[in-house]
């Protein structure tokens, strides 16, 4: 048979287009009746933030490659050009559908349920008199409608922030009109306004737009003069910070610097209302520079995502997924967690175990006359966080504390730059990495005094150190005193605080150094175990597959035999199912409650069973870009609960989707005499409580 060339582009999905299409399976939960409706609200909010997002970042960057004139292209050989014409097209179809799911399915539904928005039209003579002293006691005093004129130019609009282009007929009192005026509504107004029962004669759950009350009440801010039409509108900018940290001396004050600027980055979208005439969205499309394909006219509030705040304002516990209480190991029921550790490693599965074990593994080290010393890298927190009261009250303790901060963590640095100042007032040690890779690793090490030698306690994730975010992405958490692990994690540490060669490791793998390389030879390895007739076997669970170094590797095994199992949540470039190349190859795409988030590796090394979590995904940035750390669970009731996991998501057949050779995704078919499962579901009711 003829070789065929792996490196050919069609064998790739672009990235981006892979990229929508997880937000159109996020936005699918929002149809699903399987779902409580509030969450079906949030699904449908989560994916208008994945767009602002995907915009903000890939869009953009897309653009400045454009702009550029920029021929480079991924494996899948389309240009900056090509990907963008095809995002237009996809993404304005997937917006569309984002305001039909609002208004012919969320709205309506909410209403059975007397949660109610009411058009302008239904206002009751109560609601109108209440929403009138509303809007003169609570907007009127913070708007500052600008008329347009050569003194008045065209104001600069903050990223994503709701704004009204207003038609005008009339004069000032100076005798002046041009017609237009705009006004931005602050960010300190509410987006969704509930009216009073009591006051207004409405029910107990009746909602308003602030748009619709601006509507209503337009004339009000330019007295004597008539608006003839008032529009909402909404820009996205490039919001990717650019430090070059070869040309500055203090990286926080060059990210402090580069955050005040953020709000204003080159524009890459505009937003405005659907029954905006087209002579204003033209205006709006020549005053921002875009192309016509930048444009998206929209059938509803233009920051849609400010529509789940209901879900905080209406006490509907029957409209959520029910409650839960994540575990604690009973492993971890003593009160002496170094003690607990020293027995056995223990492995977190979150949500449905506690975070709260790490938080206490970081206040006994805290409080633990025998620890001398703490060290944690911490790419999102929060500076007001567990996580960061512990180690502060380490530092005050006269604990030996280090932590390094990944000041650019993406939409997290203004929060960084607080949590690195709060620490270095306690007397931290705060360090920012290495120049030119971000530190992604998620790793604590706490060095106790035991008689006469130091013992290394560890904690390493595949999540960030954040309590809110745990619990709801699904994250792995080893705690563990093996003295091999501890000391390979204290020569990363070494690496990103001094300077020096990279240092032979133990049981680690890591990136920038030796990650990659490892994950090609555990591949090719497979490759021999069938040549040798011993079989293969992979399973990796990752958030995205881009590499295409990795990929062609995986093809190379599928083309020798070996059977390969991808759970990626997002962004995959490789096509299963390709005659001659990905035949032994299923990509599947968990997309439930939980945000998927574990990054496991698995290799069935002819029977010696290999499984290894990690901070990376198999992406170029993770493991040539960046900080990260790969660690082998090798104790066997792990690593055997780990494999359990890992089948369970491949039997999942109630919210997996599965990948085409064409790209697109399907949900998993349920086979005649099938029972649903859902692997999430599944590990809720073994693992967490009063579930």
């Amino acid at each position: 048979m003829e070789d065929i060339d792996l490196k050919q582009p069609e064998l790739y999905i672009n990235r981006e287009l892979s990229l929508l299409e997880f937000n159109r399976r996020v936005l699918e939960q929002a149809k699903d009746e399987r779902v409580p409706l509030f969450e079906r609200v949030r699904f449908l909010c989560i994916s208008s933030t994945n767009m602002d997002e995907f915009f903000e970042v890939r869009v953009a960057g897309l653009k400045q490659k454009a702009g550029l004139g920029a021929m480079d292209s991924g494996p899948d050989n389309m240009s900056a050009q090509e990907v963008l014409k095809e995002i237009s097209i996809r993404a304005k179809e997937l917006v569309d559908e984002q305001y039909r799911v609002l208004n012919d399915i969320m709205f309506p539904l909410l209403e059975e349920q007397g949660i109610r928005f009411i058009r302008r039209d239904d206002w009751n003579a109560s609601q109108k008199r209440w929403l009138r002293k509303f809007f003169n006691e609570s907007l009127q005093p913070v708007l500052s409608p600008m008329g347009l004129d050569p003194a008045h130019p065209f104001p600069r609009i903050l990223n994503k922030s709701l704004n009204f282009i207003v038609s005008l007929t009339g004069k000032d009192a100076f005798g002046r009109n041009s017609g237009l005026a705009v006004i931005s509504a602050p960010r300190s107004l509410p987006r969704v306004i509930q009216l009073p029962a009591d006051e207004a004669e409405s029910g107990p759950n009746d909602f308003v737009f602030l748009s619709s009350v601006m509507h209503a009440h337009a004339d009000d801010l330019f007295y004597g003069m008539k608006v003839e039409g008032l529009y909402q509108f909404r820009v996205t900018r490039n919001s990717e910070l650019f430090v070059d940290e070869e040309e500055i001396d203090d990286l926080l004050r060059a990210v402090e610097g580069e955050l005040l600027g953020r709000h204003f980055g080159d524009l890459v979208r505009l937003e405005v209302a659907h029954n905006c005439p087209q002579e204003l969205v033209k205006f709006l499309q020549d005053q921002f520079a875009l192309a016509e394909a930048d444009i998206y006219q929209v059938n509803g509030p233009v920051n849609l995502n400010r529509v789940q705040e209901i879900c905080d304002l209406v006490d509907r516990p029957d409209l959520t997924y029910p409650s839960f209480t994540p575990r604690l190991p009973k492993q971890l029921a003593s009160k002496d967690i170094f003690k607990a550790i020293a027995k056995r490693d223990v492995l977190l599965h979150l949500p449905f175990e506690s975070f709260l074990p790490v938080i206490d593994f970081l206040r006994q080290a805290a409080e633990d006359p025998n620890v001398v010393a703490i060290k944690q890298t911490l790419y999102r927190t929060g500076p007001q966080s567990a996580v960061v009261d512990a180690l502060v009250a380490a530092a005050h303790a006269g604990k030996e504390v280090t932590v390094v901060i990944e000041l650019m963590a993406r939409f997290d640095e203004e929060a960084n730059v607080a949590l690195a100042t709060r620490l270095q007032r306690a007397g931290a040690h705060v360090v920012y990495g290495v120049v030119g890779y971000k530190t992604h690793a998620k790793m604590i090490l706490v060095v106790r005094r035991e008689g006469r030698r130091l013992r290394h306690y560890v904690h390493l994730g595949t999540g960030n150190y954040h309590p809110r975010t745990a619990r709801i992405y699904t994250d792995y958490g080893l705690l563990t005193c093996n003295k091999y692990i501890g000391l390979d994690v204290q020569k990363v540490f070494n690496q990103l605080t001094s300077l020096g060669k990279v240092a032979k490791f133990n049981r680690l793998l890591h990136s920038p150094f030796t990650l990659h390389q490892a994950m090609m030879d555990k591949i090719e390895r497979e490759i021999v175990h069938v040549h040798e007739g011993r079989g293969g076997r992979i399973i990796v669970k990752v958030n995205a597959i881009v590499d295409p170094q990795l990929i062609q590797a995986l093809y190379r095994a599928s083309q020798a035999g070996v059977e390969i199992d991808l759970i990626v949540r997002g962004m995959c470039r490789l096509r299963p199912g390709v005659p001659g190349v990905s035949e032994r190859v299923r990509v599947r795409s968990i997309i439930g409650r939980f945000l998927e988030h574990t990054r496991v590796f698995y290799f069935a090394n002819g029977g010696e069973e290999e499984v290894y979590a990690s901070s990376a995904d198999w992406m170029e940035r993770n493991m040539f870009s960046r900080v990260e750390v790969c660690f082998p669970l090798e104790t066997k009731s792990i690593r055997d609960r780990v494999i359990q996991d890992l089948q369970w998501y491949l039997k999942d057949n109630s919210q997996a989707w599965l990948l085409a050779a064409d790209g697109c995704y399907s949900l998993a078919p349920l086979q005649e005499g099938e029972e649903p499962f859902s692997a999430q579901l599944a590990l809720l009711e073994s693992l967490a409580e009063g579930s």
